[in-house]
């Protein structure tokens, strides 16, 4: 017989009992007698019968799978993210279904209905932003959603990350304390709450504690990816800066790779910080040096976070803050 065929059915009529006994089997149900259970589990294994989690899970209206909501599968920051967020499930017997939303906001909603239609216990989301549509599904969802690496604005849904506003203000007092005057912030989308209300806010904070003033054309704004990273670098170095506060690590990889190809020295002539200290960090040379956030932990802990909420537990915190700090690598000469 075919494993992938394999039904509760055909279980329950090779070991000669009801399928109710069966599912009592499988779920660890104790009211089963030893000598059922033991012949009901020789069946299983001989036959190979795996159960199907969301089948198990329609009486109890539970499905043990989360749904996990990513903007970009190649990003290296939200793929550590998931790691954090597989392994906890994994320890709470959870499954989880993987979405990529290309970071597309209609994909986003698109995928949000289709993992509620799987009937997800659960729902981590990851992205760049909260738009009002994505929102709207939030509130339709009967399921609890927690932000992994996302603010809320509306501060709606429990999230887990680190203060952006203060380790993009210390990332860039280092680079003037080491006596740079025209730093240049470079970003993705501006309208996007966690850059202009967080990071954005975090350099001008810095920028004014030194009485220099905010130049808007030393403020570059791409795409999340390196081309777009790579592309901004003439425009970088056109601008007469002499250091970059870069937050998104695939596009500080961009940046570095197009000063160096423009004959800029990194880091003799040009420092650069980047923002997420992700595996990207350190395999480009010079190694960036970077405001370091621990990522595995924001997933993990964005997961524990989603059990208590399925459980009905009552969260002591909704909005968590992990700690951040610097890694001082080849991009800098000094920067503490």
């Amino acid at each position: 017989m075919d494993k992938q065929t394999v039904t509760i059915y055909d279980v329950a009529r090779e070991a000669k009992v009801s399928m109710a006994t069966v599912s009592r089997v499988v779920n660890g149900n104790a009211n089963v007698k030893a000598e059922t259970k033991e012949k009901v589990n020789a069946v299983i294994a001989k036959l190979g019968y795996r159960p199907n989690a969301v089948a198990r899970g329609l009486a109890s209206r539970r499905t043990t799978t989360i749904g996990v909501v990513i903007p970009d599968v190649t990003n290296h920051y939200f793929a550590e993210l998931a790691r954090g967020i597989d392994d906890v499930a994994a320890m709470y017997h959870y499954q989880i279904i993987l979405a990529n939303s290309d970071e597309s906001d209609t994909k986003e909603v698109q995928v949000m209905e289709n993992l509620l239609g799987k009937q997800v216990d659960g729902i981590i989301f990851m992205g760049n932003t909260l738009n009002d549509a994505i929102r709207d599904e939030f509130k339709k969802a009967d399921v609890p959603v927690v932000l992994a690496g996302l603010l809320d604005e509306a501060e709606e849904q429990p999230s887990v990350n680190i203060a952006y506003r203060s380790a993009m203000s210390d990332a860039t007092t280092g680079l003037l304390k080491a006596g740079h005057k025209r730093i240049a912030f470079v970003s993705g989308d501006l309208d996007h709450y966690m850059n202009k209300a967080h990071k954005l806010l975090g350099y001008q904070d810095a920028l004014a504690a030194y009485d220099i003033a905010y130049d808007e054309k030393l403020v570059f704004e791409g795409k999340y990816d390196y081309q777009s990273g790579y592309q901004l670098a003439d425009q970088i170095k056109n601008s007469a800066a002499t250091a970059a506060i870069v937050a998104n690590d695939e596009m500080a990889a961009g940046v570095i790779n197009g000063l160096t190809d423009a004959g800029v020295n990194v880091p003799e002539d040009f420092e650069i910080i980047t923002s997420n200290d992700s595996k990207v960090a350190v395999i480009t040379r010079p190694q960036l040096s970077s405001i370091t956030q621990p990522i595995y932990d924001i997933g993990a802990v964005a997961m524990r976070m989603l059990t208590k909420l399925m459980n009905h537990e009552e969260l002591a915190v909704n909005d968590i803050v992990l700690p951040h700090g610097f890694a001082d690598r080849g991009s800098t000469k000094d920067v503490k």
